[in-house]
């Protein structure tokens, strides 16, 4: 069983979502898609585990040896990402039931679990798939349920946030089946390990810059950076709250890791950083990402809106990291994931839980919710203050390795814009506080109780661990840089 990690990784949520429609009550659907969802989490565990004390793992399909065959490569990097998104997954899918019931009517529930599980299956089969042209099967997998996951809800809004997200993505999508063939017609490989090896041979000719350039734009669609942003802050404001949580803290996350991939291991990073100005465009776009998306996000009046354009911001920052093209920036990077899904995950719980008892997520209906909703709130706060980088926190964790890289660069001035850029974020994050905490509830509302049960939980599992990797980060950072340094070909 331990010989077939890889595949079981994918396999169990990819069996269970039409499993799904044989279970008719929606609490054994549930139940059903929480336990594909933890086994998925167990088995990234145990890989992560092997792949840490044993090195890259390789598991070939039907006996084929790749690149012949279809190979699943599971190195640090994408161990990591593994562990993320099957966590969240599971996380979100404590408070799902509940959250939905006002959301997605009735007789949608099973399908919502349909759809979710096939995303969670896209999302792990892009990071496991040591395969070019698997990749963009995927992608599609992930990308064609988060559409009809984020067009599920009540809101009559979600059908064109869908609608927005489904045109971007799919020029994504197809900027990236273009890049994969052209680097086939090449090379004659799909496999990634071996397109890291042939195409240095042919790197200089326009067919390979072409190929390089389709894959980066349609991959920067895909995780949102400015200014091809447009489809995340709709996408994420109306799509059912559920939805956002999961994919404010995954989706984005993995367009990275496809970054990081092609750039690192399939292109190379000579050819990558050195051959093409990556490094300064990723620099200019991230900083002006994180600036205008902050200051758009300070005049929102939908929360989710104020949130989501800080996540757009927040990708600024991982992008940041990513263009110092050093070990320390790319350990920045890659903790800015693994602590963003943290802080994302909580903060849209939180909102789901204000829109249960709410009905909507406006500022101006959060007036006194800091006393009506003390627990709520609060994680709403503590995920704020780690947007911020507040000491304690895993935003200060993040915030310090990223600066740390920007001074070992010498690039003290970029250093300052990060440190400005958060002071931006004090102040929307400082708007929902005040209105909570500091205004008492409209005359005539009706008080509102706190949230169920079951959305306190998974809230403050991610809360607790907002803190405790804020505190101790030993496995954070020892996994994020060790990954850094296996991409860069360092001995650690």
């Amino acid at each position: 069983m331990i010989a077939h990690l890889p595949i079981l990784q994918v396999i169990i949520p990819l069996m269970a979502a039409p499993l799904c429609l044989l279970l008719r009550h929606p609490k054994l659907v549930w139940l059903f898609s929480l336990l594909a969802s933890g086994l998925a989490f167990i088995v990234s565990i145990l890989l992560l585990q092997q792949v840490m004390t044993s090195g890259v793992i390789s598991y070939e399909f039907g006996g084929w040896e790749a690149p012949w065959g279809i190979e699943y490569r599971i190195d640090k990097l994408n161990a990591f990402l593994l562990l993320i998104i099957s966590a969240i997954s599971t996380v979100v899918l404590i408070a799902a039931q509940t959250s939905i019931e006002k959301e997605i009517p009735k007789e949608k529930h099973t399908l919502f679990y349909v759809l979710y599980l096939l995303s969670l299956t896209g999302m792990l089969g892009i990071v496991s798939t040591g395969d070019a042209f698997n990749v963009f099967v995927f992608l599609e997998i992930s990308s064609l349920s988060a559409y009809a996951l984020i067009a599920l809800g009540n809101d009559r809004r979600a059908l064109w946030a869908s609608f927005q997200y489904l045109i971007m993505g799919t020029i994504g999508a197809t900027f990236i089946l273009i890049g994969i063939g052209l680097m086939y017609q090449m090379t004659g490989t799909l496999n990634m390990e071996d397109l890291s090896q042939r195409l240095p041979e042919v790197e200089q000719t326009r067919t390979v810059f072409t190929a390089f350039v389709f894959v980066i734009v349609g991959v920067c669609l895909k995780l949102a950076l400015f200014p091809l942003h447009l489809w995340l802050p709709n996408a994420y404001a109306y799509a059912p709250s559920i939805v956002t949580a999961f994919l404010a803290a995954t989706a984005t996350k993995v367009a990275i890791y496809l970054l990081i991939r092609f750039t690192f291991t399939v292109f190379g990073f000579s050819f990558s950083f050195a051959t093409l100005p990556l490094e300064t465009l990723f620099l200019l776009l991230g900083l002006v990402g994180i600036f205008v998306a902050s200051s758009v996000a300070i005049y929102q009046k939908n929360v989710k809106h104020i949130f989501a354009y800080s996540s757009i911001a927040q990708v600024g920052y991982i992008i940041v990291g990513l263009s110092t093209g050093t070990v320390m920036g790319l350990t920045a990077t890659l903790l800015h994931m693994f602590n963003h899904a943290l802080m994302k995950g909580a903060i849209f719980l939180a909102l789901g839980a204000v829109v249960y008892r709410l009905g909507n997520i406006q500022l101006s209906s959060f007036h006194g919710l800091g006393r009506q909703m003390p627990l709520t709130m609060a994680a709403i706060v503590v995920g704020g203050l780690s947007l911020i980088g507040v000491p304690l926190t895993v935003g200060f964790i993040s915030k310090w390795y990223l600066l740390t890289a920007l001074l070992e660069k010498g690039w003290w001035p970029v250093a300052i814009l990060i440190l400005l850029g958060s002071l931006l974020a004090v102040i929307y994050v400082w708007r929902i506080i005040e209105v909570a905490y500091f205004k008492a509830p409209l005359v005539g509302k009706t008080p509102v109780k706190e949230a169920p049960l079951l959305f306190i939980i998974p809230i403050w599992t991610l809360i607790i661990a907002n803190i405790y990797f804020g505190i101790d980060t030993r496995l954070s950072v020892q996994v994020a840089q060790s990954a850094a340094q296996s991409l860069f070909g360092v001995s650690p």
